[in-house]
């Protein structure tokens, strides 16, 4: 799901971008502007569920390995 909320993201910066070059109209733009930080928390959600998703499965089955990713 992670892949999906940044390309929305990306999606919405791309317009909010284009509607203020091209003067769109401004309720158009405070539209592609609360999208876009609507998703932050979203993003920031998605992010911590799977990191903890990723420990209880290590948890669970010795198998799996937890790879750092963020640093």
């Amino acid at each position: 799901m992670v892949p999906f909320a940044v390309g929305g993201m990306a999606a919405f910066a791309v317009a909010a971008v284009v509607l203020l070059l091209a003067h769109g109209p401004s309720d158009w733009l405070r539209i592609a502007v609360a999208g876009l930080l609507v998703g932050i928390p979203g993003l920031i959600t998605m992010l911590r569920h799977d990191a903890h998703r990723r420990r209880r499965r290590a948890l669970t089955h010795p198998d799996f390995k937890v790879t750092d990713t963020a640093g």
